[in-house]
């Protein structure tokens, strides 16, 4: 894939993607690609500067990469641990902890669901809540 930076005949500039040059031109002559602005179909490269790291850039985007690697890692082992101990209680969440923290059941490990308004109700009342991000396992 490649990145052009486009001017239209009225000088208006935007990017659009390509599989290779050769696509842009093909689609250019078909007059296929038009302006995002004016929908001309009059359309130049523009000037582009090419992409190019240094290598203090590159092994700073290698270790974020690795950093970001571990944390998913962590993250997916929180999840797991969660799922393995604590009861789903799905859209329930925020009155089944109401029953826990005032006593009505024992005490048991739950999680689920609770919307941004439930959070604030459940935080006036005293009652701390923590979220975790759920990532998904699909994606690993």
């Amino acid at each position: 894939m490649i990145k052009y930076n486009l001017k239209c005949k009225n000088k208006h500039e935007f990017e659009s993607w390509f599989s290779d040059s050769k696509e842009f031109e093909k689609l250019k002559s078909k007059k296929m690609i038009e302006c995002t602005l004016c929908g001309t179909k009059v359309i130049e490269k523009s000037i582009m500067s090419p992409n190019v790291l240094s290598k203090e850039e590159k092994e700073n985007r290698i270790k974020s990469s690795k950093n970001l690697r571990k944390i998913k890692e962590d993250l997916l082992k929180m999840r797991d641990f969660v799922e393995k101990n604590f009861e789903y209680v799905g859209n329930d969440f925020s009155r089944e902890v109401r029953n826990i923290y005032y006593d009505k059941r024992k005490n048991k490990n739950i999680y689920g669901k609770v919307t941004e308004e439930e959070t604030e109700e459940l935080k006036e009342e005293g009652i701390e809540l923590t979220a975790i991000p759920w990532i998904d396992k699909r994606e690993n």
